[in-house]
């Protein structure tokens, strides 16, 4: 949705006109402003409304974390077994 938007904003942008529109969205308080609507609007849609989604969130979200945490270790094994394979070890 959000990306939509940006696309409509500049698809009528010259390529010159590019960097100034773009500018002032790359600044901390425009970030800063942008998380904390992103958060108001999370906690209006599923916080006010009493809803079980949020627990969903915070089990997928942590599912998903443990994985990219997990996964050089992941990576290091399987390297190690195909290092082993390759040279006639266990």
């Amino acid at each position: 949705m959000a990306l939509r938007k940006f696309y409509n904003e500049i698809k009528g942008l010259k390529v010159k006109e590019f960097p100034n529109h773009v500018k002032p969205m790359l600044s901390l308080n425009y970030v800063k402003k942008s998380v904390q609507r992103g958060m108001d609007n999370y906690h209006a849609k599923y916080i006010e409304t009493s809803l079980v989604d949020p627990v969903y969130h915070v089990c997928f979200g942590g599912m998903v974390l443990s994985y990219f945490l997990a996964l050089p270790e992941e990576r290091r094994h399987l390297e190690h077994q195909q290092h082993a394979k390759d040279h006639g070890g266990h």
